[in-house]
């Protein structure tokens, strides 16, 4: 893990085409403003691990469901 020091209005940059500004800093939290292309989804971590679980759960059902189908 990279662990970098910036100051209000301040950037850093991921690649060639995402910008990370430092937006405001308060006691206890900070606003960052996301600059990147469209094609790139950029989400909380707690809503990414909870999509994933949701998508893990539905592999499992479906994978249970076609266990349970009987074959002629």
């Amino acid at each position: 893990m990279l662990i970098i020091t910036r100051k209000k209005g301040d950037s850093l940059m991921i690649g060639d085409d995402i910008e990370i500004t430092i937006s405001k800093i308060d006691d206890g939290s900070v606003k960052i403003g996301i600059n990147a292309p469209k094609e790139i989804v950029i989400l909380r971590k707690e809503l990414y691990e909870a999509i994933k679980n949701e998508n893990k759960q539905a592999i499992n059902i479906d994978i249970n469901l076609l266990k349970n189908i009987k074959r002629d």
